[in-house]
């Protein structure tokens, strides 16, 4: 299906020229590096200088912190926008749209001075460190500790799985200040990195793919955190500030999911249109013209699903459930489409020259990070 035949009902001119600028800045920033990237695990320190000069980091933050003053919307035709141009390395969605938001949401004014404007220059890299080697989705085990000590934190622990690992200055970090069950004893720092003793970063993970971005492990022994970098103002909310955020770190997913499944739509009709087999073209084969059909209707289908999302988050009405809902639906359709696909393109599909073999390493962690799509249903299933 053409992009001309739908459009999103929360579009609107601006966006039309938000849009115009991100498809302009990606293929010409991003689309010529993606295989230097690939090799080197991260890309270039000065890509993210570059975004913040274009005017495309923390969008939907207020202008009086050096963000755009947008909505999520602006943020959701960036993550398209780098969707279609093939890109898998730049952590745009984690920087921008969520850790520049839990500063916005609990930091103190003072802080939020210090740290939006260098998250919107480029100035800082962000990254949230959530996950640790013994917890994943299951947030209230985690075990990286903060114990006062005089107008300090002493952190302890390690976290894996950080995307923008390698880039990072600048942390949202999830840990224990007590020792009170599950998530009540867990809060929020945010953790300025350059310099920082006792601070470390381990290696690079070697993943099935998004070669490109620096998802790595980090370390923290004994170091020392300001108690004023404590998010929230106020022991023990952790927790409950990461679940308020959960939904829109959800919706994002959701949203670079449907525009990844449109881009693998479309890259295999151009190849179908092209590629001969048997003396005929394989979109001649009722096969491929069926398939091509199913993948097409079922990414519509999600589009329109995902964008109803959009609109009521944009409205302040989206509940957990419902970003739940968004992100199984849209990764699980990315991973099948993206599977089918893949099996026009016969062996070539399998090359990773191919952006259809990265759109298909892609697609499999979608159903991981962000929380599982088993943890989805289970949230789902508590509000039936």
């Amino acid at each position: 299906m053409p992009t001309s035949a739908y459009r999103s009902p929360w579009m609107t001119e601006e966006l039309d020229d938000l849009r115009s600028l991100s498809r302009t800045f990606f293929e010409r920033e991003s689309v010529p590096h993606q295989q230097r990237w690939a090799e080197q695990q991260q890309v270039d320190r000065g890509f993210w200088l570059a975004a913040g000069r274009a005017g495309l980091l923390c969008l939907s933050v207020p202008e009086e912190y050096g963000g755009g003053g947008g909505t999520f919307a602006h943020e959701a035709v960036v993550v398209e926008e780098q969707a279609r141009a093939g890109d898998d390395a730049f952590g745009y969605s984690v920087h921008s749209a969520i850790v520049a938001h839990y500063v916005l949401a609990y930091g103190t004014e003072e802080q939020r001075r210090a740290w939006l404007p260098r998250l919107a220059t480029g100035e800082y890299v962000g990254a949230i460190a959530m996950s640790e080697p013994g917890a994943g989705s299951d947030l209230q085990s985690l075990r990286t500790s903060a114990r006062p000590d005089g107008d300090h934190y002493v952190v302890n622990g390690s976290k894996t799985f950080i995307t923008n690992g390698s880039h990072a200055n600048f942390l949202v970090l999830a840990c224990r200040t007590s020792d009170a069950e599950g998530g009540k004893g867990l809060s929020l720092l945010g953790v300025e990195t350059d310099g920082l003793e006792g601070f470390s970063r381990g290696r690079v993970l070697d993943k099935l793919g998004m070669h490109g971005q620096d998802t790595r492990e980090l370390f923290f022994d004994d170091v020392r955190v300001p108690r004023d970098s404590l998010l929230g103002g106020q022991e023990g909310q952790g927790f409950a500030q990461l679940m308020q955020q959960l939904p829109q770190e959800r919706l994002i997913i959701a949203v670079s999911a449907v525009a990844w499944t449109e881009l693998v739509v479309w890259l295999t009709v151009d190849y179908a249109k092209e590629r001969t087999a048997f003396g005929r073209t394989l979109l001649k084969f009722q096969n491929t013209r069926f398939v091509l059909a199913e993948c097409a209707t079922e990414s519509r289908a999600v589009r329109t699903f995902v964008d109803h999302c959009i609109g009521q988050h944009l409205a302040g009405e989206l509940d957990a459930a419902g970003a739940s809902a968004a992100k199984y639906l849209s990764t699980d359709t990315q991973f099948e489409v993206s599977d089918r696909c893949l099996q026009v393109f016969g062996g070539y599909g399998y090359m990773m020259e191919y952006p259809i073999a990265r759109a298909f390493a892609l697609a499999r962690v979608q159903k991981i990070y962000g929380g599982t799509n088993e943890i989805m249903k289970e949230l789902i299933a508590r509000s039936l």
